[in-house]
């Protein structure tokens, strides 16, 4: 038995499929159990909530909303996903939104981008449905030196930089491509602006190299005691400079243009 399978949480053993709603509760069990990767979320949350500056009187909708809980942030966020959940209001894909045109002020997911097979279709979607300076804030695997190295050897999805933007699904959560949103907005950057002139990225951000890691994330224990998250967050703020090469993840910021 390898280390990380000694170190996997007892209460996964046995549950190989990734596309179960059952596994997306257990999910929410371990994220709102564990200190470190609840407050890592919080901190996601509170940065999503400033990119789009929520209030109450917009309408946002939270993808892949999963085991989350975001509604404790922002009471009004309409939440969804694919799977059907008893957390969630609504059920239904991002490539198919059932909103009118114009009449949604912001989209917000954290690690939803990257399971999407055809993200040309949401993009289309999130164009049609967004306001004139409405917008998408998501955080997603970073592909940073680090980052890379982590995701390509010690994680269950794949990590492909150097393929195209689609891939085909056999599920709605097993299968992925982390490196995805670096390849859209980053290698790909110019094709995203001209297939989507109205979508302006205004800014993206590597960050958080080490608190996920040590939190285990929804598989493994965590590595760290409760009381160390303030000592990791301050190193990490150490080591911000250097995030360009040890981010594990990345915030991006798009706006649909004003008219």
């Amino acid at each position: 038995m390898g280390l990380l399978d000694r170190l996997k949480l007892p209460e996964l053993q046995g549950t190989d499929s990734w596309n179960d709603a059952q596994k997306t509760l257990l999910h929410r069990d371990i994220l709102l159990k564990k200190e470190f990767l609840r407050r890592i979320y919080v901190d996601f949350y509170h940065e999503l909530s400033a990119a789009i500056e929520y209030s109450s009187d917009k309408t946002v909708i939270e993808l892949g909303s999963g085991g989350g809980f975001l509604k404790t942030l922002m009471p009004t966020v309409i939440t969804s996903d694919v799977l059907d959940l008893p957390t969630v209001d609504r059920v239904f894909s991002a490539c198919d939104m059932p909103f009118d045109n114009a009449s949604v002020d912001a989209i917000v997911m954290v690690d939803v981008l990257h399971h999407i097979p055809d993200v040309r279709a949401f993009f289309r979607q999130a164009r049609r449905i967004l306001k004139p300076g409405g917008h998408i804030a998501m955080i997603e695997p970073g592909n940073t030196l680090w980052g890379r190295f982590i995701y390509q050897h010690f994680h269950h999805e794949a990590f492909d930089p150097t393929t195209g933007w689609e891939f085909k699904s056999e599920g709605p959560l097993s299968t992925a491509n982390g490196a995805l949103p670096w390849i859209v907005f980053h290698r790909d950057r110019q094709i995203f602006q001209a297939e989507f002139p109205t979508l302006q990225i205004l800014r993206t951000r590597f960050h958080t190299p080490l608190r996920y890691l040590f939190s285990g994330g929804f598989t493994l224990r965590q590595l760290a005691p409760d009381g160390s998250y303030p000592l990791f967050k301050a190193l990490e703020y150490c080591l911000s400079p250097l995030n360009g090469l040890v981010g594990m993840f990345e915030t991006i910021v798009i706006q649909n243009r004003p008219n």
